[in-house]
């Protein structure tokens, strides 16, 4: 399997495993948010009905429960889901309370120099990796998968032409792909075309099987094409992060900006500009040693930002 390397941008880091000239995993986290496998001093805020904890920035469920620590004790955490995008309450990040002397689970990799001449990233493919984020359309021989996300589970949706046992087949191909590459996690439904015979069906249950890192379960395929995984969810899919779509395209701007050298001005859609952070565009001066201004265009698209001289 291949070793992780991070890019560490302007408001993310950037995590991926490379394969064959391809991205096979991905994962971007945002900066501030807590991190799966980093351990964290807290204090029990609560423990009913649910257990909560809380290190002064911000709060952690606990949902196995405070470990025997009364509220208001001290006590050691392991985060183990980042924050989900969205206001609901069982967004917040996840934690487990662990004794010290732990051994952390963070992710570790090597660094890709950024920003650099050349770029690495999207030699195999970074922007289209987002491209298909933000549109929820990923493309393979025969069809297309429309995923959506939901509160309940993220969907796949299958498309295409030909035999239906043919397209089922490429589908759970891409399926199992498309699910490391986004780093999607907890419920999946994959909805498949209706195909005839439980042979079929078992054959497309085993590609999935061949294809997706363990661990996972998952139900059978059943009579009207639908699969259900269950995977570990250590933080929010790509898909969850680019449905906020203004501080998404803002931090790939300031990527594509991080090549120029002298001042710039960043073009871009005004809910775009408003999501660049100031500390982001101080940084952003700093890597290219000139200052950064905006132009604010209604008629770009969203993904559309781009540097200009200044």
């Amino acid at each position: 399997m291949p070793e992780w390397q991070v890019e560490r941008g302007i408001g993310e880091e950037r995590w991926v495993r490379i394969a064959g000239g391809d991205i096979t995993d991905a994962r971007i986290h945002l900066d501030g948010a807590p991190r799966a496998g980093e351990q964290r001093e807290v204090r029990i805020k609560a423990v009913r009905p649910q257990a909560v904890a809380t290190d002064g920035t911000g709060e952690f469920l606990l949902p196995g429960g405070a470990g025997g620590h009364p509220e208001g004790a001290r006590a050691l955490i392991e985060v183990t889901r980042e924050p989900i995008p969205g206001a609901e309450p069982w967004k917040r990040p996840l934690a487990r309370v662990i004794e010290a002397g732990a051994v952390s689970t963070a992710l570790a990799g090597d660094s890709i120099p950024f920003p650099a001449p050349d770029d690495p990233l999207e030699a195999v493919g970074w922007s289209d990796l987002l491209e298909e984020a933000r549109s929820g359309l990923i493309a393979f021989a025969g069809g297309t998968l429309r995923v959506s996300v939901t509160p309940a589970m993220t969907l796949i949706d299958v498309d295409g032409i030909g035999r239906p046992e043919d397209l089922a087949r490429n589908a759970a191909k891409a399926a199992a792909a498309a699910i490391r590459r986004h780093s999607i996690g907890g419920s999946i439904g994959i909805d498949f075309p209706t195909v005839a015979g439980r042979e079929v069906r078992q054959q497309i249950a085993e590609l999935i099987d061949a294809r997706l890192e363990k661990p996972f379960e998952r139900t059978a395929v059943n009579g009207f094409g639908f699969l259900q995984i269950v995977r570990p969810r250590r933080g929010p899919s790509l898909f969850e992060l680019a449905a906020d779509r203004p501080a998404f395209e803002a931090r790939a701007l300031l990527r594509r900006a991080a090549r120029q050298v002298g001042s710039i001005r960043l073009a871009c859609h005004p809910a775009v500009a408003a999501a660049l952070r100031p500390e982001w565009l101080d940084q952003l001066g700093r890597q290219i040693g000139g200052s950064v201004a905006l132009r604010e265009d209604t008629g770009l698209a969203m993904s559309g930002g781009h540097a200009e001289p200044a």
